[in-house]
């Protein structure tokens, strides 16, 4: 099952395993004369700054740790 979605290859013809693109999956809700762009961000164009922000908060948490057991040992 290579296909996309695991579909059964023996049920291509059923219409219930039809879906469609991404692009006409998140165009669905929009407006087609929508003035304003897209108010929130629908995959691949996320940013790292949150993943970056965890890293550096559990790395400066770890570091307290480590200092507090070197100071009071």
């Amino acid at each position: 099952m290579s296909e996309p979605h695991g579909i059964d290859p023996r049920a291509r013809s059923d219409p219930r395993n039809v879906y469609p693109s991404d692009q006409e999956f998140y165009a669905a809700d929009r407006p087609h004369d929508a003035v304003l762009p897209e108010d929130r961000p629908r995959g691949g164009d996320t940013s790292q700054r949150g993943r970056l922000f965890t890293v550096v908060l559990i790395a400066f948490v770890a570091l307290v740790v480590i200092v507090w057991f070197l100071a009071f040992p």
